[in-house]
């Protein structure tokens, strides 16, 4: 499977705006506007569950890792640590998520309840039908690819690691 170049330096030697909307011709242009498009479709679906983006975070990071302090949760999400106990907060009162005390002098561990693996669960069927709408034009080769491509370029982001670019 080929792909031509796009933008500046295009094969063709078309430059952006030359008969070619800007939006069509940048890759990074159109991941932001399908990754917005993508948000709200997500945020609606997740509102309808009672979370939010950050809900979600936050229990996807302690069902990994439930030894996560609320800095580490925040750090992770890029918000404050004081935004970060309003959250878990949130997850407690609905009784997603759960402190247990881990004894004196200790800090207090935060676990995921049942009904917090439940959401969890349930935001995946989430995802998975939204995948299985956003995919229904691709062969299961053209998934595959899209798939790779894009953990190639995202994993690396989201560990801090950038990619080195052109010499």
């Amino acid at each position: 499977m080929g792909c031509a170049a796009v933008g500046p330096g295009r094969e063709d030697g078309a430059v952006a705006g030359e008969n070619v909307p800007l939006m069509a011709s940048s890759v990074v242009l159109m991941l932001v506007g399908a990754g917005r498009f993508l948000q709200r479709r997500v945020d609606d679906e997740l509102a309808a569950l009672g979370l939010t983006l950050r809900h979600l975070g936050a229990l996807g990071h302690l069902s990994h890792r439930p030894d996560l302090s609320y800095s580490d949760l925040a750090r992770r999400a890029r918000i404050t640590t004081q935004s970060m106990h309003a959250t878990v907060r949130s997850l407690e009162e609905r009784g997603a998520v759960q402190r247990v005390l881990a004894g004196h002098g200790h800090a207090a561990r935060l676990e995921i309840t049942d009904d917090g693996r439940r959401l969890l669960r349930a935001v995946g069927e989430v995802a998975a039908r939204l995948d299985r709408e956003l995919l229904a034009g691709l062969d299961d080769d053209q998934r595959d690819v899209l798939a790779g491509v894009l953990r190639d370029l995202v994993v690396p982001s989201a560990l801090g690691r950038v990619r080195p670019g052109p010499v």
